[in-house]
């Protein structure tokens, strides 16, 4: 059965599959500014050596302390990947706290699901799994974003109590509630 795990080494094959799924899509780009893609452009050189794999996961485990040095205006992001035994589903990272920007744009909370194993509703059951998460850190409700033409992620955040505040540029922006049971 999936469920969230900190970012762990035993996937390194699946998720090199995963990556080149997201790439096979046009992530990755310059003008993308999700985290898939800066990670692919951060550390995509490190991912084929199992060393290099066990870098890139110790550093994501690392980003959600708060004494990790981190570029200016970053958060502490606890990274949790959507696993079923040695695969690697998606992942979801949970900003600590806003910064103006991620007020805007970005939100609390913000997953992928790998190209393959999408429409099977993993995106909702890793975002309900991640709200107790949120809460536990303090977050609640979590603010959590999506591209206005992106249905399927609208419909994710809904199914988890989602309520639309507004949308700001080409995003939406929902307030979803972590202190309360899920549906």
């Amino acid at each position: 059965m999936p469920h969230l795990s900190p970012p762990i080494e035993r996937v390194h094959r699946s998720f090199l599959a995963a990556m080149a799924e997201f790439r096979a899509e046009g992530r990755g780009g310059g003008e993308d500014d999700s985290m898939i893609a800066l990670e692919m452009r951060r550390y995509s050189a490190l991912w084929e050596t199992p060393e290099g794999f066990a870098q890139f996961v110790a550093e994501l485990r690392a980003q959600a302390l708060e004494e990790t040095p981190r570029p200016e205006n970053w958060v502490p992001s606890t990274t949790l990947w959507w696993v079923e035994g040695d695969e690697y589903l998606g992942r979801i990272a949970i900003r600590h706290r806003l910064t103006p920007r991620l007020f805007e744009v970005g939100g609390h909370i913000g997953y992928d699901v790998r190209p393959s194993v999408r429409r099977r509703g993993h995106a909702t059951a890793m975002l309900a799994a991640a709200l107790p998460i949120a809460r536990d850190l303090g977050i609640d409700p979590a603010l959590v974003t999506c591209d206005e033409d992106n249905v399927a992620s609208r419909r994710v955040i809904e199914r988890n109590g989602g309520v639309l505040e507004d949308k700001r540029g080409n995003k939406l922006r929902f307030w979803v509630p972590t202190s309360k049971p899920r549906q």
